[in-house]
């Protein structure tokens, strides 16, 4: 059997029109705004701003050992979308063997927030012992910082201390928490 070119013209132009309506109508479906959750650009945790916190610190070097101790720090951040800049001070007392010091530190940091609540940062700086021999280092390393409530974070932080006038290195790790303002 042979289609004649009428009835094949004839049946393009029916289904041409039928396809266009499919291809153009939207399909709405009514849901109440509750139902659906929607992101917000710049939503979670607001990292702008000052803080205050207390930490926790091991530092070990070559010529002491390990020292142990207690700090305070205050700084501030500013949020860039998911781009973090700040900067910091800190004080610090250790404890060793048979030296007890006093440590101070001005550093700043740039970093990355990997989620809302989750920053990872580079750190770079400048430290001095304030009490025995005033040993100075820079400092560079790196942390995270992980925001628990609005008000609050906690952080682990590496420091690796190069010390300006002998070249001894040391390592410095801190736990803490932030008050965020």
């Amino acid at each position: 059997m042979r289609l004649s070119p009428f009835l094949l013209f004839a049946g393009l132009m029916l289904a041409a029109p039928a396809g266009a309506a499919v291809a153009s109508d939207v399909i709405a479906i009514p849901i109440q705004s509750s139902d659906v959750a929607v992101p917000v650009a710049g939503g979670g945790f607001d990292w702008s701003g000052f803080y205050a916190g207390v930490y926790g610190v091991v530092q070990s070097s070559a010529l002491r050992d390990a020292e142990v101790g207690a700090g305070i720090e205050a700084g501030v951040n500013a949020q860039f979308d998911f781009f973090l800049v700040g900067g910091e001070v800190a004080l610090h007392g250790l404890t060793g063997d048979t030296i007890d010091t006093a440590y101070g530190q001005v550093t700043g940091r740039g970093g990355l927030l990997l989620t809302n609540d989750l920053l990872a940062y580079a750190s770079a700086g400048y430290g001095m012992e304030l009490t025995g021999t005033g040993e100075s280092d820079l400092l560079a390393g790196g942390g995270l910082e992980y925001a628990v409530t609005d008000a609050l974070s906690i952080n682990a932080e590496y420091l690796r201390g190069f010390d300006l006038e002998g070249g001894n290195p040391k390592d410095q790790f801190t736990l803490g928490a932030r008050f965020h303002f």
